[in-house]
């Protein structure tokens, strides 16, 4: 291990002395094939060492190469984090759901709601598997949250009415990412409208509150999504074919032995994930988790029905008012409601420097102007065949995202690149909207199926799965939904042209 840091780290010497002598200086409109370098870097790195922030740093670094500016901070990070729509997306994420998240890991709301629907409604193996899906789209503030929450509450319950850990972790990852894309009260709305609020995309978006109403729009077209989170009910009702794929074994496994895992699985426990802090003096209620969710979804759905743009930040805001209120009018003291929201940011603290770095990476993309270059070196072939570009968006953010095992960092590469290249091609908003929506669903395709990737390493440990097993049962109902949704790309785009 430590011949291969070593061997990386004079690598990474080597490359920049290069790139900096190499890099080119008469730069007209953009930086040509070198503007490709840092989002290049960036996926290079990111599968080599499975280190997605370590990735993104070298790629704006990578950035700073090729354009001569090797004051990284002044160049790229202060104006990108000091921008009005980074501090908005910190406020929601690091702020607001942490603050959530926190407080319902005090006062107990959210592990209560599911435990006691649980007792209520689940008798046996198929039930347990419902309501597993069930949890997984009520849980939906965000992959790697909704992983953890659905997978350590259900495992207990799971295991009683003998579901594989297998089957547990598809059900759990599938109402993840997926479920976060097409019910967005949720951050990603405000992260990718940061990413696309932009000035390549000034004509479409023209500030944040459009890029969201975007993202909104894009919905019933995120096809991949969709399709992941209908198999997966299906699949609970046990009405999804598995003819020869991996999952049949599982299931014929489980009828000759009656074995959760496999004879060669080695599942890792994660006693982190399932310790809850609940505060003892506290009694738990439904109210604790539904009053803060109906907040936010009043705030998200009542503007969405009278015609008005959702009011996410509002909506995170008031729903931490109404759960810091709700705890302590039950009981809980100051002290132990704040620390509770302390712990919480604290617990997405990775997360909100993920999306700084990924921010920055979009911003030096814009300065290098590879979206022009893009443009400029395809838009020849495609105009000819335009209807082909969001089936081919969809399979690049499927090989991008599975290979880094991140949908946001995906994100950052791709939308400030492939948007402006869709509004060239036609301003059609149908078209524009299953551009945006093929990304959105390819880069959940790798996040939810790469084997490094956080919410299937962490699905498998809340879930007592195996990483790989789980990666090989869960691909090829997911190269199903990604193929039918290429195809109805094309067909969709050629109609709209």
């Amino acid at each position: 291990m430590k011949v291969k840091n070593i061997t990386v780290l004079l690598l990474i010497i080597f490359g920049s002395v290069v790139l900096w002598f190499l890099r080119p200086v008469d730069i007209e409109q953009h930086y040509r094939v070198w503007s490709l370098f840092p989002a290049v870097v960036t996926i290079v790195f990111c599968f080599v060492t499975r280190n997605v922030i370590f990735a993104l740093f070298l790629g704006v670094l990578t950035g700073g190469l090729v354009s001569g500016q090797l004051n990284l901070i002044d160049a790229f990070l202060v104006p990108s984090l000091g921008s009005e729509s980074y501090a908005q997306m910190l406020l929601v994420y690091l702020w607001a759901l942490g603050s959530l998240l926190g407080l319902w890991n005090r006062n107990g709301g959210a592990r209560y709601f599911a435990e006691t629907l649980a007792k209520r409604f689940v008798n046996s193996r198929t039930s347990a598997m419902v309501f597993t899906w069930f949890l997984g789209v009520v849980f939906h503030q965000g992959g790697t949250i909704s992983t953890v929450l659905t997978g350590t509450t259900v495992k207990p319950m799971s295991d009683r009415h003998g579901v594989a850990h297998e089957e547990l972790s598809y059900i759990v990852d599938s109402t993840a990412s997926p479920v976060a894309t097409i019910i967005p009260f949720n951050v990603w709305p405000v992260y990718v409208a940061g990413l696309i609020a932009i000035e390549p995309l000034s004509k479409i978006v023209a500030n944040q509150e459009q890029a969201i109403s975007l993202f909104f729009a894009a919905i019933p077209f995120n096809f991949y999504a969709l399709l992941s989170v209908t198999m997966t009910l299906l699949f609970a009702l046990g009405l999804l074919p598995l003819f020869n794929t991996p999952m049949a074994k599982v299931a014929e496994r489980l009828r000759l032995t009656g074995e959760l895992d496999g004879p060669k699985a080695q599942p890792v426990a994660s006693s982190e994930l399932t310790e809850v802090k609940v505060d003892p003096s506290y009694k738990a209620g439904f109210t604790d988790f539904l009053a803060p969710i109906t907040t936010l979804f009043a705030f998200c759905v009542v503007p969405l029905v009278i015609g008005q743009s959702p009011l996410v930040f509002e909506g995170f805001g008031m729903a931490v008012v109404v759960a810091f209120c709700l705890s302590l009018a039950k009981g809980m003291t100051l002290h132990v409601a704040f620390e509770a929201m302390i712990s919480g940011i604290k617990g997405v603290t990775i997360g909100a420097l993920v999306l700084g770095l990924a921010v920055t990476l979009a911003n030096v993309s814009q300065q290098l102007g590879t979206a022009d270059y893009v443009i400029d070196a395809t838009a020849s072939v495609l105009s000819t065949w335009p209807s082909l570009l969001p089936s081919l968006l969809l399979l690049i953010c499927m090989m991008v995202a599975f290979s880094i095992g991140s949908s946001w960092g995906t994100y950052a590469v791709v939308f400030p690149i492939a948007l402006p290249l869709a509004v060239l091609l036609s301003t059609d908003p149908t078209y524009i909207s299953l551009c945006f929506a093929a990304i959105m669903g390819g880069a959940v395709f790798g996040d939810q199926c790469s084997p490094i990737s956080d919410t299937t390493v962490l699905s498998s440990l809340a879930c007592g799965a195996d990483v790989m097993d789980h990666v090989k049962t869960q691909l090829p109902f997911s190269l199903f939904a990604a193929s039918v949704s290429a195809i109805l790309y094309a067909v969709i785009a050629s109609w709209v042209l």
